[in-house]
Formats: structure tokens, sequence, C-alpha cells
């Protein structure tokens, strides 16, 4: 039995067999996905070692996927490599740098390929900024934190008056320099 699960979520046979094909000799179990439903499904079922994430796929896009990975801190930790044949079509939803995974354009060739899972593992490494959780808040907590937060919208509200009022002023100075 394979040690390491690499998962290819990808529409094309050919991309699927050429990943299977590329990787080195080694324990490793290639599971196969056609599209991002599959591929979530996968994710969740087999717990890969390594996602291999196409961007365009259909039912569910490589990036709606991506999403998902994101969202479930126990995915977040997962190696991934997103593949397209068109870097922009990524750029255009997920701006560079991209901190949570590799991007590999295709066609590669295969030492692009050890290159991407390697930066891959490298960046499912580092640590991730917390997300916070939010705490249950005693009643005198909220109404200390309203007050606060009352006091500072009144003066905000005195500070656009005043704001209003200088405006005002430097309006009238300008109509009347333009007389």
């Amino acid at each position: 039995m394979a040690n390491h699960k690499i998962l290819v979520i990808d529409d094309s046979r050919v991309i699927r067999a050429r990943v299977r094909d590329m990787l080195p000799n080694g324990n490793f179990e290639v599971i196969e996905a056609t599209d991002g439903i599959e591929g979530i499904d996968a994710i969740r079922n087999q717990k890969p070692n390594l996602i291999m994430l196409d961007f365009l796929l259909p039912r569910k896009s490589g990036y709606e996927v991506y999403q998902e990975i994101q969202a479930v801190p126990e995915f977040q930790s997962i190696p991934l490599v997103m593949m397209s044949g068109r870097r922009e079509e990524l750029t255009e939803k997920i701006s560079e740098p991209f901190e949570f995974f590799e991007f590999i354009e295709k066609p590669f060739e295969q030492k692009e390929l050890i290159g991407a899972i390697k930066g891959a593992m490298a960046k499912a490494r580092r640590a991730r900024p917390q997300t916070l959780t939010p705490t249950a808040a005693s009643d005198e907590d909220t109404s200390t934190e309203f007050a606060v937060l009352q006091t500072q919208v009144e003066a905000i509200a005195q500070e656009v008056a005043a704001l209003k009022a200088q405006n005002n002023e430097i309006l009238a100075f300008i109509k009347e320099k333009l007389a």
C-alpha cells in the first residue's frame, strides 16, 4: 500500500496521465478527479498528501475548490499546486505572490513539476495567520464596549460637522476671490 496519496484534479485525461508519468518512482498512490466536486469529495475522503488542482474545471471551478480548501484548517496544511494553461486566468482571481500554493503553467516538464511540488510542500509548512474566533461576552462587557463605541461615534460626528463648516468657509473664500 502506498504511503503518500497525490490527488490530481483535472478534467483532462492527458494531464492526469502526464502528472502520473512524471512523478518520480516512489511509494505514491495517484488519485484522480475529473471535476471540482469529485475533487472536494476526494480531499475529504482520501486525505491526500498533495493536491494538483487545475484552475478551469467543470461543475465546480478550481478557484471554488481552492476557496473550500482555504476555509477548512485541516485542508490548509495539504501542499497545493495550481495548474493552468494561462497564468492570467488565475491572477484575475488570486493576486500574486501566491502565498499558499505553487503555480505551474501547462504544458510543463518533469523538472518544473518536481520544483512546484517542492515549493508547495514548503509553503504548506509555513505558519498561517490565526483567524479570530468570536468569544462570548458578558452583558457588562458588551454595554461597556457599546458606550465606548457610542462616544467614538459622537466624536466623529463632531469632527465631521467641524470639517463641513471648514469646507463652507473655504468655498465662501473661493467664491469671494473669483467674484
